[in-house]
């Protein structure tokens, strides 16, 4: 008697464990349905409020809105002033106010710096005088923007800022990297 009360005992509590396992299954695929809908909600709110932005964007003073930028990610501001800006790669070369340091802005990442050096080992010579971006060190320290860290209408105002600080027209710029030089 004994033992068939205790397989009753041990068969309700798997019966009780495999329901409430199904139960919690269900609410998982509930709970992320909910998150799959609010990420949705909330990426078409942002477009929504975007596109109503979009229309007004302008850069009236480019160097102001690249100070801006820039303070976001080095934690004040760096008085930026152009030196000197170059097409082939492009890249602007700013001096910081303090310490007589030197910023770098490109469109090329890392990587693309680096393929750029090994394609053109043999005419390096020619531009490492000249472009900054090319004859930097490797180590150098990096930041990438985008619309995720500086601004919902980033990539809007990236390219007339741009126009305004080189005089190139670029139709669409979405990463700027930041290559900060000693």
């Amino acid at each position: 008697m004994e033992i068939i009360l205790a397989i009753v005992v041990a068969a309700a509590v798997i019966f009780f464990g495999a329901l409430i396992s199904m139960g919690n299954e269900r609410q998982r695929k509930a709970i992320d349905d909910l998150r799959e809908q609010t990420v949705l909600w909330a990426m078409q709110d942002l477009r929504i409020k975007r596109e109503r932005l979009a229309r007004d964007v302008r850069v009236d003073d480019p160097l102001g809105w690249l100070n801006r930028i820039v303070a976001k990610v080095y934690g004040c501001d760096p008085k930026l002033q152009v030196i000197e800006a170059f097409d082939e790669p492009q890249a602007l070369i700013c001096g910081t106010g303090e310490g007589g340091g030197k910023v770098v802005f490109s469109t090329l990442s890392p990587r693309e710096i680096q393929r750029i050096r090994r394609r053109k080992r043999s005419q390096l010579s020619q531009y490492t005088d000249r472009n900054l971006l090319l004859s930097m060190s490797l180590e150098s320290i990096t930041y990438e923007l985008t619309a995720l860290n500086s601004g919902i209408l980033f990539d809007l105002e990236l390219p007339l800022a741009w126009n305004g600080l080189t005089g190139q027209k670029v139709e669409k710029m979405e990463r700027m990297w930041i290559y900060m030089v000693s």
